[in-house]
């Protein structure tokens, strides 16, 4: 769609948000934004700059300091009032020229990099407290997300050299099914999780490292919620009875998540909230009402996947536009409580417990040596 006219749409929607600065739901969204640590899920950095095209892979041409050709630089972060953000370090669930090994180790690499090299802006983080630590500080905490289970190689050992690097979530699958779990958007191929699933869900447990069940099936879902001892998360998913799409949540599996105490952190990705031409803010907030009405408010935060994504709905742009999100739900009526949830604290709430369990199992059992062909026979 032209630009003009995509942004004519916009003042057709929100005529009344044009007066940004005497806008009483935009100061009661930064004052929230000012206590509480705002989480996103999901941002591709890595890979915007793993395909740069003056120069792949380089991190100090991409230059995140100056205007950055995607949807991420230091200034729009700082804008849009980030207090913590897992960088997604995604492969592709096919490669030609190696394993997948090589190239998730490069993408550790290109984030591990960006944060080391803005340390007044970027602050490592493991743990909970860590992000409450580099919020205080006035940093913003980075954590990593491995996008897809391929990049284990069937491996628990891989698995665990990961989160020594810093992985602090795995989804399962990407848009292929691996091994051992059911993609959303593949044929079925193992009805969810098979045994050596099972044992890479607990493994997780075991290390603290948060089960992600975006991009996985229904049956790979409930799976997993079977079988976990910790709260799961969806780093990127949105409602599935708003926007029938295959990679968002079904309410069964919503009215699980609330026994469960997980979260679905709300995508920005315009199929996934709208099979109009033209997303909006009001769709993403749309989304967030509805799992909070299914789930609770308990059960819901967001993961934007900018830089993952081509196109953007209409009033969240970019990572400079975050509270204009909160604004719009306290347009809506949500008092601080609840936008702070949103934010930041249901997240911690379930990495606090993540590392208690993984405490709990770490003194129960030693790390598992179980193989995909002891358990499933391949």
């Amino acid at each position: 769609m032209h630009r003009l006219a995509v942004l004519m749409i916009g003042a057709a929607i929100f005529p009344q948000h044009l007066d940004a600065q005497n806008d009483e739901h935009l100061e009661r969204a930064r004052r929230v934004l000012s206590m509480t640590p705002l989480i996103d899920g999901h941002n591709d950095l890595p890979w915007a700059i793993r395909l740069f095209e003056d120069a792949p892979l380089n991190v100090a041409a991409y230059d995140i300091s100056r205007r950055a050709p995607g949807h991420t630089d230091l200034d729009r972060l700082r804008q849009g009032m980030l207090g913590a953000q897992f960088w997604s370090v995604y492969i592709p669930s096919a490669y030609g020229d190696s394993g997948f090994a090589r190239v998730q180790l490069e993408q550790i690499d290109v984030a591990r990099q960006f944060i080391r090299a803005h340390p007044g802006h970027f602050q490592f983080a493991g743990t909970a407290s860590d992000i409450e630590r580099a919020f205080g500080e006035g940093r913003i905490a980075s954590m990593l997300g491995i996008e897809g289970g391929h990049a284990i190689e069937n491996s628990l050992g891989a698995l665990r050299a990961y989160y020594d690097l810093g992985v602090r979530y795995m989804t399962l699958t990407h848009s292929r099914n691996v091994d051992w779990a059911d993609a959303g958007t593949d044929d079925p191929e193992h009805g969810g999780l098979t045994g050596f699933g099972e044992e890479v869900v607990r493994e997780m447990n075991w290390l603290g490292m948060l089960v992600d069940l975006s991009h996985t099936s229904p049956g790979t879902m409930s799976d997993v919620l079977n079988t976990v001892d910790a709260p799961v998360i969806f780093s990127h998913s949105s409602a599935r009875a708003l926007r029938d799409h295959r990679r968002n949540v079904p309410d069964s599996i919503l009215t699980q998540l609330a026994d469960n105490g997980g979260v679905v952190m709300v995508t920005f990705v315009p199929s996934f909230l709208t099979d109009r031409d033209v997303a909006t803010i009001g769709d993403v907030v749309d989304h967030i009402e509805h799992i909070r009405r299914v789930a609770g408010v308990d059960h819901v935060g967001i993961g934007s996947d900018f830089d993952g994504i081509s196109s953007t709905p209409i009033g969240l742009e970019d990572v400079s536009t975050f509270p204009a999100l909160f604004a719009e739900l306290s347009r809506r009526g949500w008092g601080d409580e609840d936008l702070a949830k949103l934010a930041g604290e249901n997240l911690l709430r379930v990495i606090r417990e993540a590392e208690r369990v993984a405490r709990r199992l770490q003194r129960e059992r030693p790390p598992s040596t179980r193989t995909i062909r002891e358990l499933d026979g391949r």
